[in-house]
């Protein structure tokens, strides 16, 4: 028979033993399991040909794998962190499933192919269109402007830097408003100013962008619905970067870019943009706009910038639309004769004259020049009010003289 003290000291040291080893495991708890894979997309719904950014995580890591959507399979590596993006592009009809898989490990999430919005039909031969601040994306700033002019615009302008992949969804956005998107694109990198070295124009006509042009090619072209594209507006100013006397440009040297720009773009297949070449009203010291033309064969809308600035600069006066505007028309029509006009930016300000009746005299004037095929209105508060509603008397002149257009 055993001691009882033996056996008690037992006791004591089999619950030490069982103490010890309890806190060992408690040191030697294991780290939480990786978080699941998921993945998300650029966006959940949009016409068949939607270009999908496909984002994903907590896949294994340096892993390839796939991303596959009905019929469609591309090829996905992650990353040291195990995650990857990639595009795909949405076909079919319905709800679809776009699935990565990436070392036995999958995750998927939906999309949903609707029928495109077809544009509108008017009896109105002249567009009316619009840029906001918040841009195309911005559905109470199209709404108001729908509301101020008694009609949804059916183009919308927006603006991209060389910096920003091909703006998908935001073409969805607008295309699902039933309007086009007058998509500016501009050669440099916002808020660089204009001395720009990696953006000068030989640059861009040596191949240097070439990868990111095919870029935007593939993804308009997959995209398939009308795209208004104007690469490097207001050229025949001093202003930007891609203008001629600035940033190392010399003479032909925009009219080469535009022209390369135009070819790469072009090679990727995309036959649903329209090419959009767009000055500003010709001004006295202003780039010739012949120097600048890249050929009938690269444009297929011309277009003009003009603002009525009147007082509100120091160097400004008020102009009348005819006088804004009928020197660059008639510049236009002898350049690239038989081409459509879109008057791309415009507004006024309130200082110096009447806006309200200079908005009636626009779209009177507009009217009365057949081979005018839109008018943009800027409708933004910026180095003036030039928005529709700077005051009541011109938003309400601006809904009357838009129910009176050609």
């Amino acid at each position: 028979m055993m001691h009882t003290s033996y056996v008690h000291g037992l006791g004591v040291r089999l619950l030490l033993l069982t103490s010890a080893v309890a806190l060992l495991l408690v040191g030697l708890t294991p780290p939480p399991a990786d978080a699941a894979a998921m993945v998300t997309l650029s966006s959940t719904s949009g016409p068949a040909g939607t270009s999908v950014t496909v984002t994903g995580a907590g896949f294994p890591k340096k892993t390839q794998g796939t991303l596959v959507t009905g019929t469609t399979s591309v090829t996905i590596t992650t990353t040291g962190a195990g995650a990857f993006q990639s595009a795909i592009t949405a076909t079919g009809s319905g709800d679809l499933t776009i699935t990565a898989t990436a070392g036995g490990v999958s995750a998927a999430a939906r999309f949903t192919v609707v029928a495109p919005v077809p544009t509108p039909t008017t009896t109105k031969a002249i567009r009316f269109g619009v840029g906001t601040a918040g841009g195309p994306a911005a559905n109470g700033e199209l709404d108001e402007v729908a509301a101020l002019a008694g009609e949804a615009p059916s183009m919308v302008l927006s603006y991209k830097d060389f910096n920003q992949p091909a703006p998908i969804a935001e073409l969805n956005a607008v295309r699902a408003r039933g309007a086009d998107t007058l998509l500016t694109w501009e050669p440099w990198t916002w808020g660089g100013g204009t001395q720009q070295p990696a953006y000068a124009l030989d640059r861009i006509t040596a191949g240097d962008f070439d990868a990111y042009l095919r870029q935007w090619g593939q993804a308009l072209g997959q995209w398939g619905q009308p795209v208004y594209l104007r690469f490097a507006h207001e050229m025949n100013g001093d202003w930007y970067p891609w203008a001629e006397g600035v940033n190392g440009n010399g003479a032909g040297d925009y009219a080469a870019a535009y022209q390369h720009v135009h070819d790469v773009v072009e090679s990727t297949g995309a036959t649903n943009i329209s090419w959009v070449w767009n000055p500003n009203v010709p001004y006295w010291g202003s780039t010739p706009l012949p120097q600048l033309y890249p050929g009938a064969e690269y444009v297929d809308f011309v277009a003009l910038d003009g603002y009525n600035w009147g007082t509100s600069q120091s160097w400004s006066s008020w102009q009348e639309p005819s006088n804004l505007f009928g020197d660059g028309l008639a510049q236009l029509r002898q350049l690239a004769p038989g081409k459509p006009i879109v008057i791309a930016e415009t507004s006024s300000s309130e200082l110096g004259g009447s806006k309200a009746q200079w908005i009636s005299n626009l779209v009177g004037y507009l009217s009365a020049q057949p081979d005018v095929v839109a008018l943009v209105w800027f409708h933004i508060n910026k180095e003036a009010d030039w928005r529709i509603n700077s005051t009541t008397s011109s938003a309400d002149a601006f809904r009357s003289a838009l129910a009176t257009r050609r």
